[in-house]
């Protein structure tokens, strides 16, 4: 367990005032973001099976939360991490054209998460996927989709302050592109943790590219699932949060793997057993559109958005009794 405790925390709002911008926010929000992008809300599930290889493996090591179903015999169901690729798989049952795509409400469960200021067991995402051509497929197409996410996130600030002047926490006019590799060559002795904080809190704001690759010190920066992000062209959207000091991720995302790139990350991944499952299958016959997309945190945004210093703030949410107990004692209300 790793918290934060700012010094003279205010909340602003009450409990109750908290809960009716949560839910300002949240659907305020997905309005914007749906018309800016041209992606449809549809319906998600909250579990999948196994066999499918359509859950989100994340870096790996996370075992999802899995039971069995009185009418599905053996068959291993698991709680999503994320729905990555369980999007692009209903783009193309659902009928989707060109630069049309969808969103989903996403709720996960990952059990392993380290809980922190922002980091729940719980997770609350909007979770988006978006039909691209094969020539899109490249950092303009990429930076441009980042560009359009930070207006729509930008937008919301100024409905927050007009709806919640006293409240809103106030972010910068400008998103940043650098690479992990960049961020390395100029701290090497930096981890990447501090890295990102050191570039996000001199930006501002900053689209951090290309992660789960190595890099020529021979180490990643992090970890990614080496089955939907293409590595080469990916990245987090980082904002410079001061109630906490340091930097806030808002969202992962990324142009998804074609057939060759999926090859050779699984090969590194030393994970090609994979290929054999239906939704790689599916990829390397291209029997799935080529897409973009990624995953926007609810209660991050709002906590972002709120000046809030913890993501229990926002969220409903199950924390050790230490956590509890020093959050409360510092005015932090935990829901």
């Amino acid at each position: 367990m790793h918290l934060i405790i700012p010094k003279s925390y205010d909340p602003k709002l009450s409990v109750r005032e908290t809960q009716t911008a949560i839910r300002y926010i949240r659907e305020t929000f997905q309005e914007e973001f749906g018309k800016q992008l041209n992606l449809s809300r549809i319906s998600a599930p909250m579990f999948v099976e196994k066999k499918t290889g359509l859950n989100d493996n994340l870096n790996g090591v996370e075992k999802p939360v899995s039971f069995t179903m009185q009418d599905m015999g053996d068959e291993t169901i698991e709680i999503v991490h994320s729905l990555a690729k369980w999007k692009r798989v209903a783009l193309k049952r659902y009928g989707f054209d060109m630069h049309e795509g969808l969103y989903t409400n996403m709720n996960a469960i990952r059990k392993d998460e380290d809980l922190d200021n922002y980091h729940s067991a719980y997770v609350d995402q909007w979770d988006w996927e978006k039909v691209i051509a094969r020539e899109d497929r490249t950092i303009d197409y990429l930076q441009k989709t980042v560009k359009q996410i930070f207006k729509v996130i930008k937008h919301m600030e100024h409905e927050v302050w007009y709806k919640f002047p006293k409240a809103v926490h106030h972010l910068p006019d400008e998103i940043h592109f650098i690479t992990t590799q960049e961020l390395e060559d100029r701290w090497p002795d930096k981890t990447p943790r501090e890295r990102e904080n050191a570039i996000t809190k001199e930006l501002g704001c900053v689209f951090i590219m290309k992660i789960g690759g190595q890099l020529l010190s021979g180490k990643r920066h992090d970890g990614r699932a080496p089955d939907y992000d293409d590595w080469s062209l990916n990245g987090d959207i980082m904002f410079w949060y001061e109630p906490l000091d340091q930097a806030i991720e808002i969202s992962s995302m990324g142009i998804r793997v074609d057939a060759e790139s999926m090859k050779k990350q699984l090969k590194i991944a030393d994970a090609e057993d994979r290929l054999d499952l239906p939704y790689h299958q599916m990829v390397l016959n291209e029997d799935v559109p080529f897409t973009i997309g990624g995953g926007i945190g609810q209660s991050r945004l709002c906590m972002l958005l709120l000046g809030k210093a913890h993501v229990g703030e926002v969220q409903t949410a199950l924390w050790p009794d230490e956590m509890v107990k020093k959050c409360e004692a510092a005015g932090i209300h935990l829901l």
